[in-house]
């Protein structure tokens, strides 16, 4: 959801004159770090290039990497881009969140490090997957896309990895349009992320503007991305952090509503949430036989709906890469994202519900 705020935010950016990384990405970064109760936020122009630089943060090049399947293609792109080897690991069937058992059968000493993704909003089992790293001796990285205010075991994701990912894009729970952030409790990584988003330089423009006499002294410590945060897009992130506990309670009333509305639907599997964690809810993912006559029923109601995700390893891309993924391949076909975002009105939600009750597998 966006509105006068927002608006009034970049406007007050464009009159400022600095729409570059500035003042306002400053202020992003202080106040999401706070929010999710870490040392440090690095704001990025994605979420993928947020993972691109945490993965190289973590010295992955020439290694592998265990990641899921089931997931947007960032996350395993990113580790292609950093010169990794993605080792794809299957979900468990319940959240659909990488599956630390398979995880450890996976861990060789070429391993890097772990990427759990959180999907849906669902924080994945950061128990055990956070045990794994620790007995291996491998870096934990978390892909938190989806989970913007989830929690697990009463800390807010973004907190408990030591590496964090995060998207701000459009669609996404705190939406800038495009943008990301990098949560970490390290000064030194969160230091050397900063030099990774500007190309590897050792200070920002910003960082040089108020230097009088001394704006060309830096030096290049590595070789880096263009992939900073600017302050239009901060702006924004500023308003919608300001609302996000907001937004995502009414995400949580919807799923709710949806659970509720479907509880007696043999058929019709609804997503789970443990009781150690709290999702962000910014999918609500069903599972349903017969998905292309139930997808082409709810477009007869109104209804549009997507799916999450086709399996990465299904790609030819990452056909080199692919290996049973049994619980994976499963879910797949009966995988349905119903529509779930803060805008929707009460009667909508009722409309989804009818739609679905309607369907005859």
């Amino acid at each position: 959801m966006s509105g006068q705020e927002e608006i009034d935010a970049v406007t007050e950016v464009i009159r400022s004159g600095w729409w570059g990384m500035g003042p306002r990405t400053s202020e992003f970064e202080r106040r999401f770090a706070e929010y999710v109760g870490t040392g440090h936020c690095v704001g990025v122009n994605s979420g993928t290039a947020a993972l691109l630089l945490g993965l190289i943060s973590l010295d992955v090049r020439g290694g592998e990497v265990i990641s899921p399947s089931l997931t947007f293609v960032s996350t395993n792109h990113a580790i292609l881009q950093a010169g990794a080897r993605p080792v794809l690991a299957d979900v468990d069937p319940e959240t659909l969140t990488v599956d630390p058992t398979d995880v450890e059968r996976l861990i060789t000493p070429a391993t890097r490090a772990i990427v759990a993704v959180d999907y849906g909003g669902h924080p994945a089992d950061l128990d055990a997957l956070l045990d794994l790293a620790r007995q291996h001796g491998i870096p934990f990285l978390e892909d938190a896309a989806h989970a913007c205010g989830a929690t697990h075991r009463g800390r807010r994701v973004g907190s408990i990895a030591a590496v964090t990912c995060f998207s701000f894009h459009a669609v996404k729970n705190l939406a800038m349009g495009e943008g990301g952030g990098i949560t970490v409790a390290d000064e030194d990584r969160a230091a050397r992320l900063r030099q990774l988003r500007w190309l590897g330089l050792t200070r920002d423009t910003w960082e040089r503007a108020g230097s009088a006499g001394h704006s060309w002294d830096y030096d290049l410590a590595e070789l880096g991305h263009k992939a900073n945060m600017n302050d239009i897009a901060a702006a924004i992130g500023l308003v919608q952090l300001g609302r996000l506990e907001a937004t995502n309670a009414r995400r949580r009333e919807i799923a709710e509503a949806y659970t509720a509305g479907f509880a007696d639907l043999g058929w019709c599997r609804t997503p789970a949430e443990r009781p150690e964690a709290r999702s962000s809810w910014h999918l609500y993912a069903i599972r349903v036989p017969a998905r292309d006559r139930f997808v082409a029923h709810l477009a007869e109601c109104g209804v549009g709906c997507g799916a999450h995700y086709y399996p990465n390893h299904l790609y030819e891309l990452y056909r080199p890469y692919a290996r049973p993924l049994p619980v994976t391949e499963a879910a797949w076909p009966q995988l349905v994202t119903i529509p779930l975002f803060p805008g929707l009105t009460d009667g909508e939600v009722d409309q989804v519900v009818e739609a679905v009750r309607s369907f005859r597998p």
